[in-house]
């Protein structure tokens, strides 16, 4: 009696992509939160779990969008905090109405 193998099931289908491989919307505000805190692209992307390289990518990829002026603004708010550290701090803009 010939025995016929049967056909193995499709393997599961992979995430499409995880969540370590992409900047989720959660990443982006962990990076520009931490980017205000402390001014070094280098540990706000670290922060977030990404590389400094794809944090750059990111923001040449989002151009002129919202991500990328928060992140223009967050390095000239810890400046001004480094140059006057005893200046009024401007409220969160969702505070502001």
């Amino acid at each position: 009696m010939d025995q016929h193998p049967t056909p193995h099931p499709p393997a599961p289908d992979a995430p499409a992509s995880t969540d370590r491989a992409r900047w989720t919307p959660d990443k982006q505000r962990l990076f520009l939160a931490t980017l205000l805190a402390t001014g070094n692209v280098t540990h706000a992307a670290r922060t977030a779990g990404m590389s400094r390289a794809s944090a750059h990518r990111l923001r040449q990829r989002l151009a002129a969008t919202p991500f990328d002026r928060t992140w223009e603004r967050a390095l000239a708010l810890h400046a001004q905090s480094l140059a006057d550290p005893f200046a009024p701090q401007p409220a969160p803009r969702a505070a502001r109405r």
